[in-house]
């Protein structure tokens, strides 16, 4: 489906969740029951979980051996005094970091859309789920829904950094997680489609620009800012404010913006932090 607002008015239609209608879509479209496909988010479900946890606790070095526990630092910041972020914000960024970094060491992560943006969506949903009491089984709904939201950003424009920028994968993840956590947490459809076009608007513009052409910086750090994009859109989306420009529209500007982005500035490691005098150091 190429539209999300299509989703959203169905949902309004038949009285359920958005989450609901992406997995009737995907079982019109792939001609099967639901159970396999629930079966297959649940797998992919705990793939995520396991990449949480392991990126939090192994403490592994990334590839260039740059980083390593950075997740796991933040995460035990709040016993050394008051947290910032709060206990909520500080779990999703500390997670979100954690398994960036367990992919980063090689480790074994499911892309949400893409692998660079990898600790967004879970770091924000197992910490949204965690707060709420949610059960397994309503946070794989809230997962579907997050399937639709980058479905329809992969039709509509890209989910690749190196053809639309960093924008297409930490903001497509962002307003993946934003539209999640809405609905994990009672929202209506609509106010789901507000927390993606609050979270991905936020991120427009956003440039790929890895040192030395890896997937680590800025990339790891930025998935924790992404996850706090997020968790802030869906709070603003479930207080009841709108996004003016509708999130299909909102895609569609990411689309143009990525085609106006520069090829230095689109994963190819010559522009922007990667180009700076220490990045170009680190490259080596």
């Amino acid at each position: 489906m190429r539209s999300y607002n299509e989703f959203v008015a169905r949902a309004e239609r038949e009285a359920c969740s958005v989450g609901t209608v992406v997995l009737k879509d995907q079982m019109e479209q792939l001609d099967c029951e639901a159970e396999p496909l629930r079966e297959k988010m649940r797998t992919s479900c705990q793939v995520m979980r396991q990449s949480m946890e392991a990126g939090l606790t192994e403490g592994k070095p990334t590839l260039s051996g740059w980083m390593c526990g950075n997740g796991a630092k933040l995460a035990s910041y709040p016993q050394r005094g008051v947290s910032l972020l709060g206990e909520t914000g500080n779990k999703a960024a500390a997670r979100a970091i954690a398994i960036a970094e367990h992919n980063a060491a090689m480790g074994r992560v499911v892309a949400a859309p893409t692998a660079g943006a990898c600790g967004v969506l879970p770091a924000v949903l197992f910490t949204v789920g965690e707060l709420l009491g949610s059960s397994d089984e309503e946070a794989l709904d809230a997962f579907f829904c997050a399937a639709g939201v980058g479905m329809v950003a992969a039709e509509r424009a890209t989910i690749s950094g190196a053809e639309g920028g960093c924008q297409a994968e930490i903001g497509t993840a962002a307003a993946m997680a934003a539209a999640a956590a809405v609905e994990l947490a009672g929202g209506t459809p609509a106010m789901s489609a507000h927390g993606a076009a609050l979270a991905l608007k936020n991120l427009l513009g956003l440039v790929c620009d890895p040192v030395g052409g890896r997937v680590e910086v800025p990339c790891i750090k930025r998935n924790a800012i992404g996850a706090l994009v997020a968790l802030t859109a869906a709070e603003m989306a479930l207080a009841g404010i709108e996004s003016l420009i509708p999130f299909d529209e909102v895609i569609d500007a990411m689309a143009s913006i990525g085609r106006l982005i520069p090829c230095s500035l689109r994963e190819t490691a010559e522009g922007g932090l990667a180009a700076t005098p220490t990045g170009r150091k680190l490259a080596g």
